[in-house]
């Protein structure tokens, strides 16, 4: 609401003739005149009605600017439509029209300080929104007088909005489709009375699109068209305006919008439409390709001194230098070639000596430029296209008389200047030392590779565009990366030690190099598929590289070894530990495992590599592993040379037999590849294992020696205590041997067998005891008896069948009554085991009772017989079913080989 000072100050009489002319009415008659028709004029006095045919007439200048103004520039019909006040009065025709001539623009009754934003400053009605609506309405209400016929005095009544049925229009235009085309709202000639001089809205009569000059004071300038003089609207021409301003229509009314507040307006920074118009220009220029055709500028006729033209080339400026030192070296050749006596030779020697400096200069300076472009490419854009003119010119002049010597070769220059980048880029790649950082090769290759992406990518969307086609830029680059790259690797490897980093860098090399995560990423297509992808390594470095890895593969090997050794140590002989059970119930061990994980771990890292390399690295790894079991059987013999239980160290030896015959099943796998390794190792296992099964014999038969000794004696006849001393020792051997592992336990079991059998029966060939007084019986039951025994507690495990009937036809023999039927029992006793002598039965038949005798020596002849009936006299038959070849006999009795009829007397 408008204080009274104010509606004093509004309705003064020079304020009404400012109003008038702000809004470029003729006269003050023309106004009366129009509302004398009107019958607007009130009652109440000359002054009173003056004052209020000027209100009405603000009021309909207010309409005029809502519906004139760029407000309502959109909006149809704005200018017929009628509208009322709270009185309901409608607006004359003749008012209208009249007011249709005014000129948008502001009230003169408003202050600078005003908050209500100037229409030429909105964007649309959207953007100045109910802002100026809500603030005209406000001071409309502040104007509004109403008389009061009994006081004669004026009384404020709050107005309605003039243009309220504007602005719901205009929310409803916002709904519709703005059309791509659209026409200028016209633009005013007198700007605002708020608005001073050094404002910083920008105007759009200073616009690029602008169509008026004015003059100081606000008068139209003389050669303005007619048309702009009587302030008719103006519409945009499309060729013109463009289709920038078109397509930054919705930035420019950004650009445009208003802030206010109660007191004072600020307006934001506008946003010329011409920067913009460069931008998209600058972005059109990087994707215009280089042509190779240029047009040197003009060469200056006289030079800048040497001095300057250093300058010129220190601070970049290389477009005028080249010029100048173009000119400086026309002059110096024209110098010479005259051969002035102005032109000294020693004038001409410094003159020579300054290009020369010069050009050096000039070739250093494009070196650096090109040397550090692909940090800051678009920053070195324009500057590239000079350097590479200068190239291009400059290989023109090579061949020209009189050129600079010691110079030349430019494009050689710039392929060592892009090496150099390259290079330099490859030092930047971050890289740890290996005491810093167990994975530092590792880390640094992947960050090798993606930067090596990066650049190219830089080169492929920067760079090249700032080249002529000839200048083949990504493929300099490319070629520069692969001798680059290659000459990092080289110097890396002088590094490494480990066989991870080994690993690492030969997969990098082969594996990643070439593949879409570094030199054959999407991101380089197309470009990169007229290249080569390879490194350019030096002959021999590869093949260097993995014989080095194969080296160190064995080395490793050797060291794990030595480690499985140790822990074997510490875990279980150390601690005497009983050694575990898988889940087959073998006594088992990890060693196996631990080997057989380390060398497949190789070989399936190697094979990532090579298959070729997976080959070399078994072989090596193999190599080394042949020499495992004899070191592990001296390491086992030291530690356990203190285990005092028998059983323990039974376990051991069987749990390593199981071991080192499961660690040759795996190994079996690289036969084919490894032919003549697997074969040593196989030996060497298989030697590690036989020497573990003798030595569990031996613990066994020095087990059960004292008990086979008192076998076929007097007290073994008379008691069972020995025999079942030797049959539990033997169950309980046989029973741990349940735990080991085929083929070697039948192999051992079989040999178990063997040892029993013979060693029972050969205390029979010791003569140590001789059955009288018919106790053969006896005897013969017994060791029926005791042989069932045997027979049955090896006869599931062991290989050896053909050892049981021994037992049967030695009882059948030492238990027969009759002498004479022995010669019975003989056919199938030689049958079975054609190596028993004359010598094994004389023992038998001693044991017997039968030391002498006619009935004696029938017996042994019927062995010959049978023998020499069988083809087996003079030898031992199969070898593979040799028992008694194996026994040694003592013979006591050394009248039992003597014929019969030698004991005969003659006749006395």
């Amino acid at each position: 609401m408008a204080s009274g000072d104010q509606m004093a100050e509004i309705g003064a009489p020079g304020d009404m003739e400012e109003v008038n002319e702000a809004q470029g009415l003729e006269d003050g008659s023309s106004l009366k005149s129009t509302m004398e028709r009107n019958g607007k004029t009130q009652p109440d006095g000359p002054v009173k009605e003056k004052k209020l045919g000027m209100m009405k007439l603000f009021r309909e200048s207010m309409k005029r600017v809502g519906a004139r103004s760029p407000l309502a520039s959109n909006s149809k019909g704005s200018k017929d439509r009628p509208y009322s006040d709270q009185g309901g009065d409608s607006i004359d025709p003749e008012v209208t029209s009249l007011t249709h001539q005014l000129p948008p623009t502001h009230s003169p009754s408003l202050s600078a300080g005003s908050p209500v934003a100037s229409p030429l400053k909105s964007p649309d009605p959207s953007t100045i929104g109910d802002s100026l609506l809500k603030k005209g309405a406000s001071i409309r209400r502040s104007l509004r007088l109403v008389g009061n016929k009994k006081d004669k005095t004026l009384k404020q009544e709050p107005l309605q909005s003039v243009t309220e049925v504007t602005v719901e229009e205009k929310r409803e235009k916002k709904k519709e489709e703005i059309n791509e085309s659209y026409i200028l709202p016209e633009i005013p000639l007198i700007p605002p009375s708020g608005l001073t001089a050094g404002s910083p809205v920008g105007s759009p009569l200073k616009s690029p699109v602008g169509f008026f000059q004015i003059k100081e004071g606000g008068e139209i300038a003389e050669d303005s068209p007619p048309s702009q003089k009587k302030h008719s609207r103006t519409h945009s021409d499309p060729s013109t305006i463009g289709d920038s301003l078109l397509k930054k229509g919705a930035s420019i009314r950004r650009s445009f919008r208003l802030v206010g507040n109660k007191k004072t307006l600020k307006q934001e920074q506008l946003q010329s439409v011409t920067e913009i118009t460069v931008e998209e220009k600058r972005a059109g220029e990087e994707s215009v390709e280089i042509k190779e055709s240029y047009i040197l500028p003009e060469i200056p006729l006289t030079p800048l001194s040497v001095m300057q033209i250093n300058e010129l080339i220190k601070t970049e400026v290389l477009e005028e230098a080249h010029l100048n030192l173009l000119s400086l070296r026309q002059e110096f050749q024209r110098e010479r070639d005259e051969c002035t006596e102005e032109a000294s030779p020693m004038e001409l020697a410094k003159k020579e000596k300054d290009l020369s400096i010069l050009y050096r200069a000039m070739q250093e300076k494009v070196k650096e430029i090109v040397r550090n472009s692909n940090s800051l490419p678009s920053l070195n854009k324009e500057l590239l296209i000079h350097v590479a003119r200068v190239i291009q010119e400059e290989e023109k002049r090579e061949a020209e008389p009189g050129g600079v010597v010691g110079l030349g070769d430019w494009r050689g220059a710039w392929r060592e200047a892009v090496s150099e980048g390259v290079e330099a880029t490859l030092k930047r790649v971050p890289l740890d030392r290996p005491e810093q950082n167990a994975s530092w090769l590792a880390i640094h290759l992947g960050l090798l590779g993606k930067a090596i992406v990066e650049d190219l990518e830089k080169v492929k969307r920067e760079l090249q565009g700032s080249y002529p086609p000839s200048f083949n830029v990504f493929s300099t680059y490319m070629s520069c990366y692969h001798g680059a790259v290659s000459q990092h690797l080289n110097t890396l490897q002088q590094q490494v030690t480990d066989l991870k980093d080994y690993y690492a860098l030969l997969d990098w090399i082969i594996n990643r190099y070439e593949s879409e995560k570094i030199m054959g990423s999407p991101s380089l297509r197309p470009e990169m598929e007229a290249e080569k992808t390879g490194l350019s390594l030096e002959e021999g470095f590869l093949d260097q590289l993995k014989g080095k890895y194969c080296m160190r593969a064995k080395e490793d090997m050797r060291a794990s070894l030595d480690k499985i050794l140790e822990l074997e140590n510490e875990d279980i002989w150390i601690k005497k530990q009983a050694p575990e059970t898988d889940d087959e119930h073998f006594l088992n061990s990890d060693l196996h495992m631990d080997i057989w994980t380390t060398v497949k771990s190789n070989a399936v890292n190697s094979k990532r590599i090579d298959v070729n390399l997976e080959m070399r690295v078994v072989c090596s790894c193999l190599e080394e592993l042949q020499q495992f079991p004899k070191r592990f059987e001296t390491k086992l013999r030291y530690c356990c040379n203190s285990v005092e239980n028998p059983s323990l160290w039974a376990d051991y030896q069987i749990t390593y037999i199981n071991s080192f015959t499961a660690l040759m099943e795996h190994m079996e796998g690289y036969r084919e590849s490894c032919p003549t390794q697997v074969d040593h190792l196989s030996r060497e296992v298989d030697g590690l294992v036989n020497r573990l099964v003798r030595s569990l014999e031996d613990q066994f038969k020095n087990d059960v020696r004292p008990y086979l000794r008192r076998m076929m004696t007097r007290k073994w006849l008379s008691t069972d205590e020995d025999f079942q001393q030797l049959y539990s020792r033997t169950e309980k051997l046989t029973h741990r041997c349940s735990q080991m592992r085929p083929p070697y336990v039948q192999t051992f079991l079989s040999c178990l067998h063997y040892y029993v059998v013979k060693e029972y029966v050969s205390q029979l060939m010791k003569n140590n005891y001789s059955c009288k007084n018919r106790k053969h019986d006896k005897a013969a039951t017994k060791m029926r008896v005791q042989w069932d025994k045997l027979k049955d507690l090896f006869e599931e495990m062991t290989t050896h069948d053909w050892l049981h009937p021994v037992g049967d036809h030695l009882s059948n023999i030492i238990g027969e009554t009759n002498k004479r039927d022995i010669k019975n029992h003989l056919k199938l006793f030689v049958a079975d085991y054609p190596d028993i002598s004359k010598k094994h039965l004389s023992a038998v038949l001693y044991f017997r009772g039968l030391m002498r005798g006619r009935e004696r020596q029938a017996i042994l002849q019927r062995l010959t017989e049978l023998k020499r009936e069988l083809g087996t006299a003079g030898n031992i038959g199969d070898n593979r079913r040799a028992l008694f070849s194996d026994m040694q006999v003592t013979n006591t009795d050394r009248l039992a080989d003597i014929p019969f009829f030698c004991f005969l007397l003659p006749d006395s």
